[in-house]
């Protein structure tokens, strides 16, 4: 048996949630976790100010069936086969998305990421060395190859970094936040912050505004 890889052109949906316009403040760059499509997902950034803010969502290539029920339709970014290739289709995926929308330099950047999304973003950012004004890494693990000096573009005087769980999490339980703790402090520099809130692996709407600097 032997594997063997074609190149090929391919399309992808997003989604954007209000209107680009001068009076616009905030540009929200949003990855969805596992599960979900894009079009569902940005609703959860519904209760921000409309005029101040223009939401992107991103779509996960690979659509499946949830729950065997051929009902109800989910995505996922990445799995453990064959990861890198995918990872560099993903990326040039997201690049695509980001360069259509042409966005202006003195916009406020928000780059957001939820549980599988999380690892995308944080991909993305490290291999394009994207600046941003805030990153907010919500219920998610921080892929275990990035090192210190992947974030070293960074300036942490005008980039903050976020990084938001609920306290009952199923997939961060005692020993996964020591070992991301210690990941965190590393790559960040202990400059992130670090937000609690009381739930589990959720998105919680009503945190969303209070994220804005």
């Amino acid at each position: 048996m032997k594997e063997k890889t074609v190149t090929y052109s391919t399309k992808n949906t997003y989604i954007t949630l209000n209107t680009l316009t001068p009076k616009t403040k905030n540009v929200w760059l949003v990855f969805h976790g596992i599960g979900y499509l894009s079009k569902f997902f940005i609703k959860y950034f519904e209760a921000l100010d409309a005029e101040e803010n223009y939401i992107i969502a991103p779509q996960a290539p690979s659509k499946y069936y949830l729950k065997n029920e051929y009902k109800y339709v989910g995505a996922s970014w990445l799995t453990k086969e064959n990861t890198k290739t995918e990872t560099t289709n993903v990326l040039n995926y997201i690049d695509v998305v980001f360069e259509s929308e042409a966005l202006s330099s003195d916009l406020n950047l928000i780059f957001f990421g939820f549980s599988q999304g999380v690892s995308v973003l944080t991909r993305w950012l490290t291999q394009r060395k994207i600046q941003f004004n805030t990153l907010i890494l919500y219920a998610g693990g921080i892929p275990n190859e990035l090192k210190k000096e992947d974030f070293d573009y960074l300036d942490f005087t005008t980039s903050s970094v976020k990084i938001v769980y609920g306290d009952q999490d199923e997939y961060l339980n005692s020993e996964r936040l020591k070992v991301e703790k210690v990941k965190i402090d590393m790559l960040f520099q202990r400059n992130a912050e670090i937000i609690t809130f009381s739930g589990g692996h959720e998105m919680k709407p009503e945190l969303i505004n209070t994220l804005i600097n």
